[in-house]
């Protein structure tokens, strides 16, 4: 389908996409708008950027507000992420029209605003795991009505252990609901949890979920822990744009951003230790363009959709291999170009055969140190090449040149005498 109106939607919904310059349908949303709007439950996958929460709003919507009675509840790893889809549902909806018709139901906000949103009868609830059943302990949450369920980031929400508050919830709900399950990854814990909460679904997978979008260009640099914070220096004086910056630890974060203010560079952190009001002003300083900088923790590697991030600067690798996608899908989203570089010390190399294997062959382990390595020079399984495509390229930190920024080409290493080299294989 070329246009939105192909779906058959209300006017009123596709003159507001049109004001948001959302215009031609993405394939998630291609393949899921009909099928969810035919009533059919799914479980849909897509790599991150690929517009899967229009995909599901566009269908809940129009279902709901065919009926004057019934509720939606919309379920969310993190307030970050819960905040953005209040913000594409007001968008739909029109934000005067929708204030009484959602409720945000997220920890770190004022309860008894939520109090009071909730005694509106809002058609929309949005909240994540626990605050849902902190409202349904106290009583201030029915969920009697709920004709819809959507599980966004379904992923997220197990790997962050939501398993035992999912279930809490789904017992408040009744049984005949219509239920969307949208995530980045299918591993097999999704696919058993889909069995438990969906009835006959439809199948949507669009691309290869442990591939990075077409159109980030990606560079590794080699360099030691004491060298990281000049190199990062000379990244962000060399490039031009909004960058968001990737740190393992709370602490770090907020120390990488003083450190940054200090050399006349303007940044701010997020992590999880930030109270909500906080953390939204970051975000909102950034989304508006007042900080060219934020140095996130995990928290913000998913989700987070903010269409000018440039660059993706990974400080400190993923944990988790499956994150490193995750991180660098908050740049080139929506088809638009994008750059990530990964900056990998020695202590940090076994975390980057994981990233490696994840991206050239499609597999994944759940520590970032458990994953197989290559030796130097050493050939790929089978004695084949890797496959080349959406390959991180490799560039070690004692020559600093430019990428050769082209998904499916060899690794770019220079050497120390400048001269380039081309290899298949991944140095150790």
């Amino acid at each position: 389908m070329t246009s939105f109106k192909e779906f058959g939607l209300s006017a009123a919904l596709v003159q507001s996409l049109e004001r948001s310059r959302i215009t031609v349908p993405t394939p998630i949303q291609e393949q899921s708008i009909p099928l969810a709007m035919q009533g059919h439950d799914l479980l849909a996958s897509a790599q991150t950027g690929t517009g899967k929460t229009i995909a599901y709003l566009l269908p809940l919507v129009t279902n709901l507000l065919d009926s004057a009675r019934g509720t939606a509840l919309i379920l969310a790893p993190t307030r970050e992420l819960a905040d953005q889809i209040r913000n594409s549902l007001q968008m739909l909806l029109g934000r005067k029209s929708s204030q009484s018709d959602i409720a945000l139901l997220i920890g770190g906000a004022p309860i008894f605003k939520q109090f009071m949103a909730l005694k509106r009868h809002p058609r929309f609830i949005i909240g994540t795991p626990g605050r849902i059943n902190d409202h349904l302990s106290r009583g201030t949450l029915n969920l009697r009505e709920t004709r819809f369920l959507i599980l966004d980031e379904t992923d997220r929400m197990l790997d962050m252990g939501f398993s035992e508050d999912l279930d809490k919830i789904v017992k408040h709900l009744p049984t005949e609901r219509q239920t969307l399950m949208f995530s980045a990854t299918m591993p097999a814990n999704i696919v058993k949890l889909s069995q438990k909460y969906l009835n006959n679904p439809k199948h949507v997978a669009i691309g290869e979920t442990t591939q990075p979008a077409a159109k980030i260009q990606q560079k590794m640099l080699q360099t030691s822990s004491g060298d990281k914070y000049t190199n990062l220096l000379r990244e962000l004086d060399e490039r031009e744009g909004s960058v968001i910056i990737f740190v393992k630890t709370k602490i770090s974060a907020a120390h990488l951003a003083d450190k940054l203010k200090r050399q006349n560079h303007s940044a701010d952190a997020i992590h999880g230790d930030l109270k909500q009001r906080k953390r939204e002003e970051v975000i909102r300083s950034f989304r508006n363009n007042k900080n060219r900088i934020m140095v996130a923790t995990d928290i913000a590697a998913r989700g987070l959709d903010i269409p000018h991030i440039k660059h993706v600067i990974n400080y400190d690798l993923p944990q988790c291999a499956e994150d490193y996608i995750h991180r660098i899908g908050r740049t080139g989203r929506a088809g638009m170009e994008g750059f990530a570089i990964s900056f990998v010390s020695p202590g940090e190399n076994r975390k980057w055969q994981a990233i490696y294997q994840m991206v050239t062959y499609g597999k994944t382990t759940h520590e970032g140190g458990n994953g197989p390595r290559h030796r130097r020079g050493s050939s790929s399984a089978a004695g084949k090449p890797p496959r080349r495509h959406h390959r991180p390229d490799r560039e070690r930190s004692s020559s600093h040149g430019a990428p050769n920024g082209k998904s499916g080409k060899p690794f770019h290493r220079r050497h120390r005498d400048g001269k380039d080299s081309r290899s298949s294989k991944p140095a150790e």
